[in-house]
């Protein structure tokens, strides 16, 4: 049985976590979006080389290998806080049918 307490704690966390969860979504699209300005970047620096073999420069550049760490790390906290959130919000609808069933049987 869920109690109430723990449906209010799911409400607060929700509301508590709402700014990081939009900041965590916020740094991964930018990062996401800025894995295409970086490779471009660099790839304007090997602009004597053939395309391919600029992009494989770019892949390659340590500026790019760190920013796809950056990514994955922006990527985890995005995934985490999305979970957490979708777990609270699925114990507040699990108490919701809990209290309707109880309703249900009492009348």
């Amino acid at each position: 049985m869920i109690t109430e307490e723990e449906v209010e704690k799911a409400i607060d966390y929700l509301r508590d976590t709402a700014i990081e969860a939009a900041q965590a979504r916020a740094d991964r699209i930018y990062l996401e979006e800025y894995r295409k300005s970086l490779k471009a970047m660099i790839m304007s620096e090997f602009a004597g080389l053939a395309i391919g073999a600029q992009e494989r420069q770019a892949y390659r550049d340590q500026r790019y290998i760190d920013h796809l760490e950056a990514l994955k790390q922006a990527v985890f906290s995005d995934e985490k806080i999305r979970f957490l959130r979708v777990a609270a919000s699925a114990k507040i609808e699990a108490w919701r049918s809990q209290s309707a069933n109880q309703r249900a049987v009492t009348i």
